[in-house]
């Protein structure tokens, strides 16, 4: 019997010999479903054996980064610039063997970032502690590219790498919603045209992933590889920046031909701190903070120290941030500012805050 990456290449072949129009689209959509279905399978089968020492991380803080890059970029150097940590560092491949976390405080922010082994080719599969790594990133809310000023091209594999694993970078989940029926077969919805799916391919990926009967609601035009991560339901979407290293030792060639490819990318050198409190600078407005000020019950509102939160977090986040058991005990919040329809009003756990609103949480006593 073929091994999974003998039958990876062989879909990939098929995929590649198969003409795309009209007749064959939902063919291709077949075949890459099962593509996809087949790199997850390589992925579970390349981390059963369990993670290695280090890679259990407590995320902490309000937001966790992780520093991605081949070995030797330097990503041991920076951690120990922006944080307290105490990272290994040394000028050969794989210093750094375990994840190793540190604290940066900025403008009222505790920032966790971490610094974990060099990825590589391959990682993907395992490869060089590849899926230890990638575990780490799947839970990170940014990813620091740190790329070696001589080595540009290192930032495509490590896309290709990430998104074999399933980590969508700089994306959003796609807006269909589905759901499983008892009977009836597949039901298709949609709120918009749909320009690269038919009824056959979308009932061809969802039968590769044996889903016979559900309604599917789309609320986005989006591609056939979209469509196959909404069915597969394992993706991971995070954020990212591009931060390119050693600058000090460039040319003026060099350091154009980098700013030419990654034209908003930050440059710096950690070994001789250079460009790092713009870094900070970039990073924290990457990272998406809002602030939301505190009202206790029956009292005035905290308006001198927020709570410094990322953008899109909602009331409930909010509750387990303050004490383990508000959530269970929420009755109801009351909320002012830009994410309320009126002064005052009564929100639930789902209800996600903007900047500077004023929150007043209800529990039971």
């Amino acid at each position: 019997m073929a091994t999974l990456q003998e039958q990876i290449r062989e879909v990939e072949e098929e995929i590649k010999k198969t003409t795309y129009n009209k007749a064959t689209s939902f063919h291709i959509g077949r075949l890459k479903a099962k593509l996809a279905k087949l790199h997850d399978e390589v992925e579970k089968k390349s981390s059963s054996g369990g993670t290695g020492e280090g890679y259990s991380v407590k995320k902490s803080g309000d937001a966790t980064v992780t520093l991605v890059g081949f070995p030797s970029v330097g990503k041991s150097t920076l951690l120990n610039k922006l944080t307290d940590a105490n990272s290994e560092v040394g000028a050969y491949a794989f210093t750094t063997l375990t994840v190793v976390p540190g604290v940066m405080e900025y403008k009222g922010a505790i920032i966790q970032i971490l610094d974990v082994p060099g990825l590589v080719k391959g990682a993907a599969s395992g490869r060089g502690r590849g899926k230890e790594v990638i575990a780490v990133i799947r839970s990170s809310d940014l990813v620091i590219f740190l790329l070696d000023v001589f080595q540009p091209t290192h930032y495509q594999v490590l896309m290709e790498e990430l998104y074999e694993a399933g980590i969508r970078i700089d994306q959003t989940p796609p807006d269909v919603v589905i759901k499983k029926v008892d009977r009836g077969g597949i039901r298709i919805n949609s709120t918009v045209e749909l320009d690269y799916l038919d009824e056959d391919t979308i009932k061809s990926i969802m039968d590769e992933y044996k889903i016979h009967n559900a309604t599917v609601l789309f609320r986005e035009n989006i591609t056939v590889d979209q469509f196959i991560d909404v069915v597969a339901g394992n993706r991971s979407y995070v954020s990212s920046m591009i931060v390119v290293n050693k600058v000090d030792l460039a040319n003026d060639s060099i350091l154009e031909d980098n700013k030419k490819r990654y034209p908003d990318a930050v440059f710096i050198s950690a070994h001789n701190s250079q460009n790092l409190d713009m870094l900070r600078d970039v990073l924290y407005d990457r990272l998406g903070f809002i602030r939301v000020y505190m009202k206790p019950q029956g009292e005035a509102a905290d308006l001198e120290e927020p709570m410094i939160v990322l953008r899109g977090t909602d009331v409930g986040q909010i509750c387990d941030r303050l004490h383990k058991d508000f959530r269970k005990k929420f009755r109801f919040a009351y909320v002012w500012g830009n994410s309320a329809k009126h002064p005052g009003q009564r929100v639930g756990l789902d209800h996600k805050l903007m900047d500077g609103d004023i929150l007043s949480v209800v529990i039971q006593k």
